[in-house]
């Protein structure tokens, strides 16, 4: 078995290159070192339909982020360093427990700084009977290099491709090599795992691109699904979401201020029927307030609870189906 964390010496895990020893405790950008840090893991109905299913999918929150997003709804935890430490042991024990669960699939969001661990965990897990599909669940700010060290293991990839525009995704996130770094790291997605595959409703592998609607078109939403369609097809799963909330910091700047206006999501769903795109995820404006988590709570999502289950999140449309 590969040593991967080794790759946490010098770290250059992902595009911001740090290069500080974590393996020492050194930390950078992200401000992990040598350890797992778990904000919330448990059974969630917010996904996709083929991800949450009817069971729900199990998700694992990490702690910290290497974008620094000023709208993040989840800032509570990925602006900062909080949660659980665990061992690369736990972690596994973590991945039983929730295929325990009957859970679909194991959901990794915000994996990035941990890519190591989460490599050896998932292959203790497998060789231990771990079974259920390993969704990795990012901003797509990665590197190839680090993604590459998790191809056979990770089964579905859920990559959010939230700019077009370089100084954009510079003053709304720190990084304004995303662009162009996102779609290099969706492509290799793709390359491992190709597209997304549903069996009796649920995805067994492949990918599935989120792109994040923002008021007056501040993502260049056109020009990233225009992408998506010429480089990987139109048969890719694509989940647009409405569910944008000018939340954290997002009040200090004029053009984040508000959500975004039904006519300008409808356009995007319009221009993506037109485009021909034959797998596509809407959300209902609604889902702004409904879909935010409160993780100063023990249960991050208990005010999405509606009766029997959490609130549902997108639905799909085209060709044209709705959940």
């Amino acid at each position: 078995m590969p040593d991967r964390t080794a790759l946490l010496t010098g770290c250059e895990l992902c595009p911001r290159r740090c290069g500080v020893d974590r393996r020492r405790g050194q930390t950078g950008f992200c401000g992990v070192g040598n350890e797992i840090i778990v904000a919330y893991h448990g059974a969630h109905f917010g996904e996709e339909p083929p991800i949450s299913g009817t069971k729900g999918s199990g998700n694992i929150f990490f702690s910290s982020c290497n974008l620094r997003c000023l709208y993040c709804q989840n800032y509570q935890i990925s602006h900062a360093v909080r949660g659980q430490r665990l061992t690369t042991e736990s972690l596994v024990e973590t991945f039983l427990a929730l295929q325990g669960q009957g859970l679909h699939n194991i959901n990794l969001v915000s994996p990035t700084p941990y890519a190591p661990f989460i490599g050896e965990a998932i292959e203790a897990a497998k060789n231990k009977g771990v079974s259920i599909p390993f969704v990795y669940n990012t901003h797509a700010y990665e590197n190839e290099e680090t993604l590459k060290i998790l191809d056979g293991l990770i089964d579905i990839y859920l990559p959010d491709f939230k700019y077009w525009n370089s100084g954009v995704a510079g003053r709304l996130s720190g990084a304004p090599d995303y662009p162009e770094t996102a779609r290099r790291a969706i492509l290799e997605m793709k390359r491992q795992v190709g597209h997304l595959v549903i069996e009796q409703g649920i995805a067994t592998r492949g990918l599935l691109i989120r792109h994040l609607v923002l008021p007056s078109n501040l993502a260049g939403s056109r020009q990233v699904l225009s992408w998506i369609g010429e480089y990987l097809g139109h048969e890719t799963h694509v989940s647009l979401m409405a569910q944008y909330n000018p939340l954290y910091k997002a009040s200090r700047h004029p053009m984040l201020r508000r959500r975004i206006k039904e006519k300008e999501y409808d356009r995007l769903i319009d221009f993506l029927v037109d485009m021909g795109f034959e797998h596509v995820f809407i959300q209902e404006p609604e889902s702004s307030s409904v879909l935010v988590p409160d993780f100063e709570r023990a249960e991050p999502f208990a005010k999405q609870r509606t009766g029997k289950q959490e609130q549902e999140g997108p639905r799909e449309v085209l060709a044209v189906n709705t959940i």
